[in-house]
């Protein structure tokens, strides 16, 4: 009985060392991904987080400022599909794009 006892506690320790040795080659491995990564990391720039402001007047802009894209992109679509020649579709690309201002300062002023 004890012979075989012997023989039990062997295989656990040969088991025990076996999951060592694959612990130690997944540690060994990670140690040195992470080494890799810090040295590619420690090479790039660290990405700025703006905060973009919170409040009534700052999501009342947003959506200005989106429902104004909005319209600039639709009349280019527009322009696109109903008008056939390069000039006139440029011409309105440019047009449009010029009058953005003029319709920001018209329609969206507080001063007023």
């Amino acid at each position: 009985m004890s012979k075989e006892r012997a023989r039990r506690r062997a295989e656990r320790e040969a088991e025990r060392e076996r999951l060592a040795a694959a612990r130690a080659v997944r540690e060994a491995r990670a140690a040195r991904r992470r080494e890799l990564r810090g040295r590619v990391t420690a090479v790039l720039p660290r990405p700025v987080r703006v905060a973009r402001q919170q409040g009534r007047l700052a999501r009342r802009r947003r959506t200005e400022n989106g429902v104004l894209a909005l319209l600039w992109f639709i009349v280019q679509v527009l322009a696109w599909l109903l008008l056939d020649g390069w000039m006139a579709r440029l011409g309105v690309l440019i047009f449009s794009t010029l009058l953005i201002p003029v319709l920001v300062t018209i329609v969206f002023d507080r001063r007023s």
